[in-house]
């Protein structure tokens, strides 16, 4: 059994439709050394109860309102003990029970700061359904500059390395996930690998994808933290986006 503690952080309020998944798929995990700390923005619809009766002995659960998803994550964060921290929000469930001791194993290695790998978006509806298909692939510093980021929920990074550079800054209300990845890949020039294979699967309809609003804004901001972490601006954000047109040809 391998002697890191990887730590599951899951932001969460009001759903109760898709949360029992995401429970289920961390304690299905064959790995032992594991910990999942879930973050309840003080849920109304039962989802409080209903984690509750789910929850074991490696959980950690707060409810309590928060400022936003951000700030919600930094509290799993700092509520958290484990070598290494992870994110499955609550529309997301691990690929297969084998991730996280595939994931722990690499970790051995202590040069390794980041794993990451590929991710499923699958209907709403029909789980078994692929939308969109996001293989990650090998990173590079070059590629950042192209709007290149691995899938942010199949991404696994040394606690070491977040309390180096940050973790997820809340003036951003959709981009604090590119935000960090920027700082650890960019300013921090971590040291990743790639796991080709699909992670984890994520039910389409996210906050940053809802409305053209929010995708305007999402852009806005991704462009905002391009240029604060010198990475690129206008044509990285260009590419950026062009790039995932790929993902769904290769579904379909």
């Amino acid at each position: 059994m391998s002697n890191i503690k990887i730590s599951i952080i899951t932001v969460v309020r009001n759903r109760i439709k898709v949360i029992g998944q995401a429970i289920s798929s961390v304690q299905s995990q064959d790995c032992q050394n594991i910990e999942h700390v879930i973050i309840d923005g003080a849920s109304t619809d039962g989802t409080l109860e209903l984690i509750q009766k789910l929850v074991g002995e490696k959980t950690v659960l707060i409810s309590e309102p928060d400022s936003g998803i951000y700030d919600a994550l930094n509290k799993g964060i700092l509520n958290s003990t484990g070598d290494v921290i992870g994110v499955l929000h609550s529309d997301d469930y691990f690929s297969d029970e084998l991730v996280i001791s595939q994931v722990s194993k690499l970790f051995e290695d202590p040069s390794i700061d980041i794993v990451y790998g590929d991710l499923d978006y699958v209907s709403s509806i029909d789980s078994d359904k692929v939308i969109r298909h996001w293989v990650a692939g090998e990173f590079s510093q070059k590629k950042l500059s192209w709007g290149w980021m691995p899938p942010h929920p199949t991404v696994f990074i040394r606690r070491s390395i977040i309390e180096a550079y940050g973790a997820y800054d809340t003036g951003y209300r959709i981009s604090g996930d590119y935000d960090s990845l920027l700082r650890y890949f960019g300013r921090g020039k971590a040291r990743a690998i790639y796991l080709k294979r699909v992670l984890v699967k994520m039910r389409v309809g996210g906050e940053s994808n809802r409305s053209l609003r929010h995708i305007m804004r999402k852009m806005t901001e991704d462009y905002r933290t391009l240029r604060q972490n010198r990475v690129g601006g206008f044509g990285a954000l260009i590419w950026k986006n062009i790039s995932k047109i790929g993902q769904f040809i290769k579904a379909g």
